[in-house]
């Protein structure tokens, strides 16, 4: 089991940045796909990137990619969503998710471990 508390969120302009960390606790953390999703008011929540148990592998959702960068700290238990460019559109609420397996899936439904989330607003 892991518990995932997510960090780095606030209020920035549109082309500005942001980095969110995800932070776990337990000793297995190298063992969890970590994912990341977001959820605008009103919306599903989506994908937005996911991490390989080593990070060598990521893969990001076309609406971000060549502006965000997931990558992550085994040694500190933390994933980071690096966030640049970032636009109006992005805004959201951004949760990561753990998932003990080496699949990198994108699925909501295939995530058992899920942070309480941070709030990412962009103003224009």
């Amino acid at each position: 089991q892991v518990q995932l508390v997510e960090s780095g969120g606030g209020l920035v302009q549109a082309g500005g940045s942001l980095r969110l960390s995800c932070a776990a606790s337990g000793r297995t953390f190298n063992q969890y796909v970590i994912g990341w999703f977001r959820q605008a008011p009103g919306k599903e929540r989506e994908f937005v990137a996911v991490i390989s148990r080593t990070g060598r592998n990521t893969y990001v959702a076309d609406s971000v990619r060549g502006r965000f960068t997931i990558f992550r700290d085994n040694a500190k238990n933390t994933v980071y969503l690096q966030m640049n460019s970032l636009k109006p559109e992005d805004t959201a609420d951004y949760y990561c998710a753990g998932d003990y397996t080496s699949v990198m899936n994108r699925e909501v439904s295939e995530y058992d471990y899920w942070g309480q989330g941070t709030q990412v607003t962009v103003s224009s």
